[in-house]
């Protein structure tokens, strides 16, 4: 678990280019070690991330991707 600590705080984090620049309602994300990727509330750097497998996360971007998730 300590390894997973590290991995977030060592992550380059990305905001989508969609987010403008006055830090709204944002998230940021981060490829992980073993394929992992990390997703964090963009206002809150330092708190808690969401970490999910790399099939998950395909599958998860493929539905958003379709509309499988109204706004």
């Amino acid at each position: 678990m300590d390894h997973l600590k590290d991995d977030l705080r060592e992550a380059t984090w990305y905001r989508s280019p969609y987010s403008g620049s006055s830090g709204g309602n944002c998230v940021e994300v981060a490829r992980l070690p073993g394929g992992r990727v990390g997703v964090r509330d963009s206002k809150r750097p330092a708190g808690p991330a969401l970490v999910f497998a790399a099939r998950e996360w395909n599958m998860f971007s493929r539905g958003v991707k379709a509309g499988h998730f109204p706004g």
